[in-house]
């Protein structure tokens, strides 16, 4: 640690006892009139009455297959735009939901925590089971998704979906942060944990989550994305991915976990060694042109050709023929 990072942290130490509380959701209080889960419109009701907002894409008859789509970090279910309507004309239904704290959903900018997060899902889950009785059910999860997804089917209680779809999961967890990184967040998520921090402008010019430019474009005049977080947000953030990297060797579900040599948001390291964890039989696919937003990315259409296959007939060859990610790097040995 240099100087100004120690000095910093001793700074922060000392006004620790002044600092906010770090904000986390809660499950609502349901009303009176509270009559269960379901489904009300676009709205996704869940659990606890909170009214989650839903985007839909349905198949011509019943479908194949089922999709349950799990949003990235400050986006919404329109994540899913360019992939579902493909995946429709081929049979399959996509249902995506805002999750707590993102797009029309309750608790905007605020964190919702792993374990309210994965009870959404899980219950998400059960109500399209309900609608499509007998249909096969896959969750796919992009980025932050993933990670919620990989949380809850390691979970002591797993959703009731056949297979799990993960788009460039979130596994940059606090084990792999460079120390520099998580002991300001660590200070900030305690000291001013409700003032939300855009990036700056050298950094949003340096990553890119994807090199479809208008598809950025879009996404940056979208009001219902959100640009910035609050550091209490993004430590929870980082709880998350760290519980995902750790854990996604228990999923028991049949898993393809897609990756991007060219994503410059979760970095190879972790990413390498969380799929190194999956069990025997489960896919992998490193994507040469892949960027984090895989299925918008200008090679998306590689990425929901495989994808779809994985959905339809899970035993089968990946049509790209797309590499298993590399294991991890050997750590160099020391004299």
């Amino acid at each position: 640690m240099n100087r100004r990072l120690f000095l910093l942290s001793a700074v922060a130490a000392s006004a620790l006892s002044a600092c906010a509380p770090m904000a986390l959701q809660s499950p609502l209080t349901p009303t009176a009139e509270f009559a269960g889960p379901g489904f009300d419109g676009e709205w996704f009701v869940s659990f606890d009455g909170a009214r989650l907002g839903t985007s839909r894409w349905p198949t011509q008859g019943e479908p194949k297959v089922v999709l349950v789509g799990l949003h990235g970090m400050n986006d919404y279910a329109n994540a899913f735009h360019m992939a579902a309507p493909d995946w429709a004309a081929r049979g399959i239904a996509t249902y995506a939901f805002d999750q707590r704290g993102f797009g029309r959903s309750v608790g905007r900018g605020i964190w919702a925590g792993r374990e309210l997060m994965s009870e959404d899902l899980r219950v998400f889950v059960d109500l399209v089971k309900a609608r499509h009785p007998g249909v096969p059910v896959v969750v796919a999860g992009e980025s932050m998704g993933g990670a919620v997804a990989i949380c809850a089917f390691a979970s002591d209680r797993p959703p009731v979906a056949d297979r799990l779809l993960l788009l460039a999961p979130a596994v940059w967890g606090w084990s792999s942060q460079p120390l520099p990184y998580k002991t300001v967040l660590w200070i900030t998520a305690r000291i001013t944990p409700d003032r939300p921090v855009e990036p700056p402008g050298w950094l949003t010019n340096t990553i890119h989550p994807s090199d479809n430019r208008e598809e950025m474009l879009a996404m940056g005049r979208d009001r219902l994305m959100i640009w910035g977080a609050r550091p209490d947000t993004i430590s929870g953030l980082v709880d998350l991915m760290e519980a995902a990297w750790a854990e996604i060797g228990a999923v028991k579900v049949p898993v393809a976990y897609l990756y991007g040599a060219n994503d410059q948001v979760i970095p190879e390291a972790p990413s390498r060694q969380a799929a190194a964890r999956l069990k025997a039989g489960d896919r992998t696919a490193f994507y040469a042109k892949g960027y984090h937003l895989l299925i918008r990315d200008h090679q998306r259409q590689t990425v929901i050709d495989d994808a779809a296959s994985f959905m339809l007939t899970p035993e089968a060859p990946l049509p790209s023929g797309a590499p298993r990610i590399p294991p991890p790097r050997a750590k160099p040995s020391r004299v």
